[in-house]
């Protein structure tokens, strides 16, 4: 899945967070009624969130911050081994982590799994 954040002074897609984060949420939503659970992949999002917020605070933490913020792609790793997330869920997430350099590519992933998590409640509801 290829999504493309925006560094310091780049535009942003205005599709980020509208076909981009759909398109994303359709295909992860496609994987079957076993994975991929609205609240498995919450718990990813909560703790995107909560690094954003942890940056917001403390801007010049960001460096010290990143190894833990990249560690969501083992976390994420890990899930899809007891499967509850996909190879999709698991390439989007990975995806949008290695973009993630600065406080700015880090709040502009939040804000493009916040739209995906919105597309993807609509797609699998339940």
């Amino acid at each position: 899945m290829d999504i493309k954040l925006s560094k310091t002074g780049e535009k942003l897609d205005p599709e980020l967070f509208n076909a981009i984060a759909r398109n994303a949420a359709q295909k992860v939503a496609s994987g079957g009624d076993r994975v991929n659970k609205a609240t498995q992949l919450r718990k990813f999002y909560d703790e995107i969130v909560l690094w954003d917020n942890k940056v917001l605070l403390r801007p010049e933490k960001f460096d010290e911050y990143l190894p833990f913020i990249r560690m969501l792609n083992a976390k994420v790793a890990y899930a899809e081994g007891r499967k509850l997330v996909d190879h999709n869920f698991v390439n989007l997430l990975n995806n949008g982590l290695k973009q993630v350099v600065c406080a700015e590519t880090l709040h502009t992933f939040k804000l493009f799994m916040e739209a995906f998590m919105g597309f993807y409640k609509q797609e699998r509801p339940n």
